[in-house]
């Protein structure tokens, strides 16, 4: 039964439009019912929906790490054809595998997709939906006359392609998935927790400097993080570089590729003087470390939201809890004047990947038809009782 839900193609006809500036991406003859699209484009942005690497037209994957990457970015790659786009476009990437022992040869295939075409991105170690699969990908991509200006410090040492410490396209960054460097050298600085944290966002800094914006300019934060009982640490070190009015943030256990560093750091700015942030009507500014939600130019970075119902407390099964989290968004998609059709990317992180199916039963009640781009991994959250996690962005 859970391959019936797997595969990352798409349900709906190519060029479907949503709404004004708002359309649906899908190569023709791939519809398969599922609750998200292959790909939305938005004003000058691609959001491409994580993609497996089964064999076009069927639910199969190969044997061998190198064969589903290639694969995987072959599905990809039909994507942005059919955008109009190609692999050259793509500003950012999350790469999620099923064990981190295959980073090497998932790099070796993933590089050559690129050559010199540089981006940001994370790998982390996560739970795939379908069992056999050990790699899925979501991206970001950008309309060709926008110029993709890369971010190099002059206090940093440029890593190897096809990675870079930032990508800018108009009053946009994408900032890598940062660990614990030294800047100058790229070399590791391993240390416990705080240590680590604070390493990661002077680089984070450092890249904002870059292109010419601070802490101040930061929509959103994805944090993964080894062990959850490291978050309490974290949270202390992070308070300081985000003193007020804090990005969006999700935060989940993954395993990153070197086991020494406890943390990576990948974030969004966004350079608008009107940047604010949207808190539901009727819940009071918290002394957390991360906003609900940030509005900055024409769209609105939402955090990770969980079951967490009006009494504060996360009750009930995964059905329950991504009932509760669905509406706890929608209520702040309402505060800022959107509904779930202005939201054009999801990413859903479930405690235990035996509760897709039942996630997604609730998630396509709830989200409107065709929905938004989505990835979803099997991430432990942090507390035990938290089954889901889930962060999107909307546009106006």
């Amino acid at each position: 039964m859970l391959r019936m839900f797997i595969s990352i193609y798409v349900f709906v006809i190519a060029g479907n439009t949503l709404a004004a500036d708002k359309k649906i991406i899908a190569p023709a003859g791939t519809s398969l019912d599922l609750p998200f699209s292959p790909a939305v484009m938005s004003g000058d942005f691609l959001y491409l929906a994580g993609s497996i690497g089964n064999e076009p037209g069927t639910l199969e994957v190969p044997e061998g790490i190198e064969a589903q990457v290639r694969n995987t970015m072959d599905n990809l790659g039909m994507v942005l054809q059919e955008a109009g786009l190609d692999f050259s476009h793509v500003v950012s990437s999350n790469v999620f595998l099923s064990d981190a022992r295959h980073y090497q040869a998932a790099n070796q295939i993933y590089r050559g997709y690129f050559e010199n075409a540089p981006q940001i991105r994370a790998t982390i170690q996560a739970d795939i939906a379908i069992p056999d699969a050990l790699v899925e990908i979501s991206m970001v991509a950008v309309k060709p006359h926008l110029e993709k200006k890369i971010i190099r410090p002059s206090r940093m040492k440029v890593p190897k392609l096809p990675n870079s410490w930032g990508i800018q396209v108009g009053d946009t960054l994408f900032i890598d998935g940062v660990t614990s460097r030294k800047p100058d050298t790229y070399q590791p600085m391993y240390g416990d927790i705080a240590a680590q944290t604070r390493q990661v966002l002077q680089n984070v800094g450092m890249v904002l400097e870059g292109a010419g914006m601070g802490y101040e300019n930061v929509v959103r934060c994805s944090v993964f993080m080894n062990d959850t009982r490291y978050f309490n640490q974290m949270n202390e070190v992070y308070r300081t570089f985000f003193t007020n009015d804090p990005p969006a943030r999700a935060t989940v256990r993954g395993k990153l590729m070197d086991p020494r560093f406890l943390l990576k750091i990948q974030c969004t700015a966004v350079k608008d003087s009107n940047r604010r942030v949207v808190v539901a009507e009727g819940v009071p500014r918290s002394s957390s470390p991360y906003s609900p939600a940030i509005e900055a130019g024409n769209r609105l970075y939402l955090a990770g939201f969980v079951g967490r119902g009006t009494d504060g407390n996360v009750n009930g099964d995964i059905k329950d809890q991504t009932r509760q989290a669905l509406e706890n968004i929608r209520t702040t998609l309402k505060t800022a004047g959107m509904t779930f059709d202005n939201v054009v990317d999801v990413m859903v992180y479930i405690s235990d990947i035996r509760f897709y199916p039942a996630m997604n039963e609730v998630y396509a009640e709830m989200m409107p038809n065709p929905p938004p781009a989505r990835a979803t991994i099997g991430a432990q959250l942090m507390s035990a009782e938290q089954l889901v996690e889930i962060m999107m962005t909307a546009t106006r």
